[in-house]
């Protein structure tokens, strides 16, 4: 259970069910937990990165590694800020067909 998706979904279900507080506080906390997740992306893709470098010893190979490091973060910036501008609607309902199953 997503504590972020199911306050989007009360609101949605009853807008007069959810202050204006509790949702400024919802997306303020869903964008930590995302900012946090991107963190832990770009860190991995550095660790990567430098790994790669390390075991070329190569100049060039580690220019390559930074730039696709750079381009693994642009990308995933990209999709995050694609995330944030999206329909709410559109990404409950993804939540829940993922979630399913459980």
């Amino acid at each position: 259970m997503n504590k972020h998706i199911e306050l989007v979904k009360k609101w949605l279900d009853d807008p007069s069910s959810v202050t204006v507080e509790q949702l400024r506080v919802n997306t303020e906390s869903a964008d930590s937990a995302a900012d946090a997740a991107v963190d832990a992306y770009d860190a991995d893709d550095a660790a990567y990165a430098a790994a790669a470098a390390y075991a070329a010893y190569d100049a060039d190979y580690a220019a390559d590694a930074a730039a696709a490091a750079v381009d693994a973060y642009d990308a995933a910036d990209a999709a995050y800020a694609a995330a944030r501008t999206a329909d709410a609607e559109y990404y409950v309902k993804k939540y829940e067909e993922l979630t399913r199953s459980e």
